[in-house]
């Protein structure tokens, strides 16, 4: 049995630290536990790994341009550090609150092949969570 395990409620702010420690302040924006909760794009997921301490999180990324986003996959090893791990072409367009159907699917879709990386790294091959 994996020692891994989903949580997905509110990220961890260890992901903000590490992150800004590695790039510099202001770079993670995405990651800043002092964005309200409700206030921070979604969806995404996280897993913690209970024996090690190391951590996965699948987040929506942006800069400057709060709509056009894309989803990266950053792990934390036990250690210390951050790792940004390719999951490929995860670009999307944030879809307005009302929402184009196409944009939420665009949305979803990223999501879907952000996590199927981040449970691949995770789990191995072998994993497929339907």
């Amino acid at each position: 049995m994996s020692s891994w395990r989903r949580y997905d409620y509110h990220l961890f702010p260890i992901f903000h630290e590490r992150f800004e420690e590695r790039w510099g302040p202001g770079t993670a924006p995405f990651l800043d536990p002092s964005v309200y909760e409700e206030d921070q794009p979604r969806p995404r997921a996280q897993w913690i790994n209970v024996d090690t301490g190391a951590a996965v999180a699948v987040v929506p990324v942006w800069e400057d341009d709060r709509e056009h986003r894309s989803f990266a996959v950053f792990y934390l090893p036990p250690t210390g550090g951050i790792w940004a791990l390719r999951p490929g072409f995860t670009d999307y367009v944030e879809a307005e609150a009302n929402g184009d159907f196409d944009q939420i699917a665009l949305r979803n879709d990223s999501f879907k092949k952000a996590v199927a990386h981040a449970e691949e790294f995770i789990f191995g091959h072998r994993h497929s969570q339907d």
